[in-house]
């Protein structure tokens, strides 16, 4: 495929267990089948100073200690997994969670957001702003610092840490010190250029990409909400400084560059693309060499928004 880097290529045609459309699937099958894969095409996780399982107000959720975080005053990351808000969970992206702990020596936490259709918008925001509160809350006991808290996600946890950076603007939940958002999610309307040019082919489909939105925001009229389409929002004014990753071959490249665009005219904001690259390549680091690349990209832009980090 023409412009594909030879490692998406790779990706695209990586052996084991033939997989359904996602659309065919039930959710169900789908996040089984999520579950059962997604380790095969990622490098075996690094080890971490510690792992932890806690309970944020009724909310499972993941903690990470990299290997060089202090006890005490830690810096801190929420992350927030992909996977269309359907399926996913804090495991499907503990590679990610890990290599970001120990590379900044901070605490990482992920929670096990509820996932639609069982629980529609907005509950998965409910669900992450509850879990940066908590996170507040239980500094102390996490070993954290309140204020260098900071908020990232991939994909439909993109568009959840970009909804919860607007809220800690709107000072509905903590504030946040920065936003990394990689391949978000920004326009539910799914009427970008990038729906046609990139509809089948590339991994992620336009055929799935309705189906995940169909079953997150079935009331057409709740698209418009800038919480689920927060390219929506009438102001980025005065938002956290933002970092933005994306695939040039990717149905959700449009609207996220034009995201990462609004957010370098109206707030603080770089944004990074990977031209040949698919949606999805950061969490295919055993394909693609590239995914190692673009997260530390994302550390590079973190410490410019903390400089302490990592010292």
């Amino acid at each position: 495929m023409t412009g594909l880097d030879p490692s998406a290529t790779r990706a695209l045609a990586w052996p084991g267990e033939p997989q359904k459309p996602v659309e065919d699937c039930t959710p169900a099958e789908a996040r089984k089948q999520y579950l059962d894969g997604f380790a095969a095409i990622q490098c075996p996780p690094e080890s971490v100073e510690q792992t932890a399982e806690r309970d944020a107000c009724g909310i499972r959720v993941k903690v990470w200690r990299g290997r060089s975080a202090p006890r005490d005053a830690a810096p801190a990351l929420l992350y927030l997994h992909g996977g269309g808000f359907v399926i996913g969970a804090p495991e499907t992206h503990e590679d990610i969670c890990r290599i970001l702990a120990n590379a900044a020596g901070a605490v990482v936490v992920s929670p096990d957001y509820r996932l639609a259709p069982e629980h529609p918008f907005p509950a998965a925001i409910e669900d992450c702003a509850a879990t940066l509160h908590w996170m507040k809350e239980q500094a102390a006991s996490l070993g954290i610092d309140a204020t260098r808290i900071a908020v990232a996600g991939d994909s439909a946890g993109g568009n959840l840490a970009a909804i919860i950076a607007l809220l800690a603007r709107d000072r509905q939940v903590p504030n946040v010190l920065g936003q990394m958002l990689i391949y978000p999610v920004t326009d539910q309307r799914q009427t970008s250029d990038g729906y046609r040019r990139f509809a089948t082919d590339f991994g992620l489909t336009a055929e799935a990409m309705r189906w995940f939105r169909d079953h997150y925001v079935p009331d057409e009229d709740r698209r418009m909400d800038w919480r689920a389409s927060p390219l929506l929002v009438p102001s980025l004014q005065d938002v956290a400084p933002a970092f933005v990753v994306l695939a040039g071959h990717d149905v959700l490249f449009d609207e996220g560059l034009a995201y990462a665009k609004r957010l370098e005219a109206e707030a603080s904001a770089r944004c990074r693309i990977w031209p040949g690259q698919i949606h999805g390549f950061v969490s295919m680091s055993r394909a693609i060499p590239e995914a190692r690349e673009a997260l530390d990209a994302v550390l590079d832009a973190w410490r410019e928004m903390d400089p302490r980090l990592g010292t």
